[in-house]
């Protein structure tokens, strides 16, 4: 190959840039990227940068020195609108096009709305300029702040709302957040975190609409009740960036339709990231973004799958000073064990965990499948470095 372009200047696009060099690509390297600014950490824009701890400049993911190492075009600012594989182009909102030999598809997700969220005052967090936007809107003193939607970014942000000191409601359509990935003991040990941060969260109850006019007065809830909001944040999941792919003989379904290693049915174009379904499934996590990478630039400069991608699945988020950790593959009928520490009485049925946190094992037919952490990091490393450890264990046949 001389010329490979990564479409997403996201954290798995900078990754697989990084990759290509470090596997020996000395051609022309091309990366595009929709946004104006440079590789920027996610993670901590509902977090430390919503609350002012962190500045823009500390979310950079590269610098000069690296940039300039790479040797690469950067492209920003442009978004991509077209994929001609055959032709071995990608096509770009600005007319112009990218001769290519090899694609890294990294184009990411884009938060869901709301019919009505154009409303002033209702945002999403996504994107640097979702966060410079609500930054700016929760200064201007105290607010009556909804967040519908209960997963990590609805936590977090509601976490971070509620420590400047607004009132804050979040609302789950769910019976509990969260249950998919905890199931519903540890969900509710986890929702309990924020009433413990003097946040009340309505379940249960879907959205019947936003009020307003200009700006958002309150949401409508589907059980005829209307909570007055100043600000409401949208946290209702997100799209995989595929739009610029149709009609390219990519194969999408949720996302870019990927093997175990990343590749595409097109040897010369792989996916990483948010956008990416490999080997079934897709993964919106940090540890993803840039463990996928890897293997996928290996497989395309190979020219077919020559890895796969064998981890076990980690997230955490951090929301009310409690840092919450997970790691395996949860399924219903996995029994929990508390390991350590404990969950005390509480509201919602699972108790709450105490200030010293908890660590739970899942467990299915002797076998720990997935481990959930509430403030009990180095138990938790240990018990994740285990899981790792007997699923390789599992993959190679050993018992």
């Amino acid at each position: 190959m001389r010329t490979v372009t990564v479409v997403g200047a996201s954290l798995s696009g900078l990754y697989a840039a990084r990759e290509l060099r470090a596997q020996g690509f000395d051609g022309r390297l091309v990366i595009i990227g929709e946004e104006p600014h440079a590789p920027y950490d996610r993670p901590p824009l509902s977090k430390d940068f919503l609350t002012g701890r962190t500045e823009e400049a500390q979310l950079a993911l590269t610098d000069t020195e690296e940039t300039e190492g790479l040797g690469a075009e950067w492209l920003l600012g442009v978004r991509a609108r077209g994929l001609d594989a055959r032709g071995r182009t990608v096509l770009l909102g600005d007319g112009r096009t990218v001769a290519t030999d090899g694609v890294v598809i990294a184009t990411g997700a884009s938060a869901r709305r709301l019919p009505g969220d154009r409303l002033a005052g209702v945002h999403t967090l996504r994107t640097l300029d979702d966060a410079r936007g609500l930054r700016e809107d929760l200064g201007r003193g105290t607010r009556r702040i909804v967040v519908i939607g209960g997963g990590f970014i609805g936590a977090e942000t509601a976490s971070s709302c509620a420590a400047l000191g607004h009132s804050v409601t979040v609302l789950e359509a769910a019976a509990l957040p969260l249950v998919p990935q905890l199931g519903a003991e540890m969900a509710a040990a986890c929702a309990a975190l924020h009433r413990r941060g003097g946040v009340e969260l309505i379940i249960g109850t879907g959205v019947a609409g936003l009020r307003g006019t200009v700006a958002v007065t309150g949401v409508e809830l589907s059980d005829g009740r209307t909570l007055p909001a100043d600000i409401v944040i949208v946290g209702i999941g997100a799209t995989p960036n595929t739009a610029w792919l149709a009609g390219s003989t990519v194969a999408l379904r949720d996302g870019v339709l990927c093997d175990d290693g990343c590749a595409t049915a097109l040897p010369q174009v792989v996916a990483v990231g948010d956008v990416a379904r490999v080997g079934g499934s897709r993964a919106e996590h940090w540890t993803s973004a840039t463990e996928q990478p890897r293997v996928a630039v290996a497989n395309l400069l190979a020219g077919r799958t020559t890895r796969t991608l064998r981890s076990v699945p980690y997230f955490w988020s951090d929301q009310y000073g409690s840092r919450v950790q997970f790691a395996g593959r949860r399924r219903d009928g996995d029994t929990v064990r508390i390991a350590e520490g404990e969950l005390t009485g509480g509201e919602l049925t699972g108790g709450a965990p105490p200030d010293g946190g908890f660590l739970a094992l899942y467990e299915r037919e002797g076998r720990t499948t997935a481990v959930l952490s509430v403030d009990r990091p180095r138990p938790f490393m240990r018990a994740r470095r285990e899981l790792v450890r007997e699923e390789g264990q599992v993959s190679s046949g050993a018992a």
